[in-house]
């Protein structure tokens, strides 16, 4: 599936790109590993993840569950906001609201999301999800608290 929305963005430094192209990667261990969460594109303030379906992320209905969805979204904004920054940051949702939209059964998603506004330690952040088939099913908006710079 092609971005909708990637042109708008700027392009990353090669070691910006690096670092956070490495984001999600399985020997990591993170809870986004667990539910299979994959980068697809980053750019300065944006990030396309992909969730590829598998039964595991299903409600008891057939239906992807709404948690699986809002993961998703919640992680699609961390590389948006991180690409900004040189140095090691630590930021995490104060606030995330999640509309769903359309069911979801036996499909990838993918997830775009951007920052539509960054203060010095505040950061807003928009994200739209759709099938693999480009069916829009959930959008989320959250805001983010990000920390001075840390030295590991």
């Amino acid at each position: 599936m092609s971005s909708w929305r990637a042109e708008q963005f700027d392009l990353l430094s090669p070691s910006v790109l690096d670092r956070w192209s490495r984001f999600g990667a399985a020997d990591q261990g993170w809870f986004p590993n667990l539910v299979g969460i994959e980068v697809e594109e980053l750019r300065r303030d944006y990030a396309r993840l992909r969730l590829p379906w598998r039964s595991e992320l299903n409600q008891a209905t057939g239906l992807m569950h709404g948690g699986a969805i809002a993961t998703l979204i919640d992680t699609t904004v961390v590389p948006a906001i991180g690409t900004a920054y040189d140095d090691n940051r630590i930021f995490s949702t104060i606030e995330m609201s999640v509309r769903y939209l359309q069911p979801v059964r036996q499909e990838d998603l993918i997830a775009e999301g951007w920052v539509s506004r960054r203060g010095t330690r505040v950061v807003f952040c928009e994200v739209e999800v759709r099938t693999a088939s480009a069916v829009k099913v959930a959008t989320g908006d959250l805001i983010y608290i990000v920390a001075s710079p840390t030295t590991d």
